[in-house]
C-alpha cells in the first residue's frame, strides 16, 4: 500500500458531508463511482430547516447562494454558505462543501468539493476530489479522459496503479492551490499544502508540501 496515496494522507474529513463514504474505502479514485448514489440518500435525510429540496435530488442549503442564471441538476447537494455563481453550470453527482464558491462558467461533474473549496474562473471539475480549503486559479481544469481512451493509471514514482476507470480527473489534498491556466492530466493526484505553478502540466503524483514548478522539478517547501 502507497500510505501517501490514502484519502486519510490527504483530507480532514471533518471537513466534508461526504466522510461516511469516504470511510468505506482506502483510495480517492474508489469513491469516484459512488457519490451519485451516496448524495441521493445523504439528501433525503438531510434537515428540511437547513436544506431545501429544489427538484429532482438536487438538495440547497437556505444559506446558500445561488444565481439565477447558474444551472443545477441532480443528484447534488450545495452546502451551507456556499455561492453558486452567474453562470455556473452543475452537471449532477456533485456535492459542494459549506462555504465553497463555483464561479462564473465553472462546470462540474461527478465531484466532491470539500469546505471552502474554490473554482472560481472558469474551471472545469470532473470525476474529482477537492480536499477543503483547495483552490483552482482562473482557466484551471482536470481532464478526466486519456486521450486514447484507455483506462487510467495513477504513477507514483516507478509505480503505476491501475484505477479499472475510464474516467478520472485529479484529486486534491487539503489546502492546494493550483496555477492560473494549469491542467491536471487524468490520475493526478496532488498532496496536501501543494502550490501549483500557473500554466503547468500535471502528471502522477505530486508530493505534500511541495512546490510543482514543472515536470521534474518539484521543491520541498520550506
Amino acid at each position: 500500500m502507497n500510505t501517501a496515496l490514502t484519502m486519510k494522507e490527504l483530507f480532514d474529513y471533518n471537513q466534508t458531508l461526504a466522510a461516511p463514504l469516504l470511510e468505506q474505502y482506502t483510495y480517492p479514485w474508489e469513491v469516484l463511482p459512488h457519490i451519485g448514489a451516496f448524495i441521493q440518500e445523504l439528501g433525503a435525510a438531510l434537515p428540511e430547516e437547513e436544506y431545501e429540496k429544489r427538484g429532482e435530488n438536487i438538495w440547497i442549503a437556505r444559506s446558500a447562494t445561488v444565481a439565477p442564471t447558474a444551472s443545477v441538476n441532480g443528484p447534488v447537494i450545495i452546502g451551507r454558505n456556499a455561492e453558486i455563481r452567474h453562470c455556473a453550470y452543475i452537471r449532477g453527482n456533485a456535492l459542494i462543501g459549506e462555504g465553497a464558491v463555483v464561479g462564473n462558467s465553472t462546470e462540474l461533474k461527478n465531484v466532491i468539493l470539500f469546505n471552502k473549496v474554490q473554482v472560481p474562473h472558469y474551471n472545469y471539475v470532473g470525476d474529482s476530489i477537492l480536499g477543503y480549503k483547495s483552490h483552482m486559479g482562473a482557466g484551471s481544469i482536470t481532464s478526466n479522459v486519456k486521450s486514447d481512451k484507455t483506462l487510467v493509471t495513477v504513477k507514483a514514482g516507478d509505480n503505476k496503479i491501475e484505477t479499472n476507470l475510464k474516467k478520472m480527473g485529479a484529486i486534491l489534498g487539503d489546502n492546494v492551490e493550483v496555477g492560473c491556466g494549469s491542467v491536471l492530466n487524468p490520475g493526478t493526484i496532488v498532496g496536501k499544502n501543494t502550490n501549483i505553478y500557473p500554466l503547468s502540466m500535471v502528471r502522477g503524483y505530486i508530493p505534500a508540501g511541495s512546490i510543482y514548478k514543472k515536470a521534474g522539478e518539484i521543491a520541498e517547501k520550506r
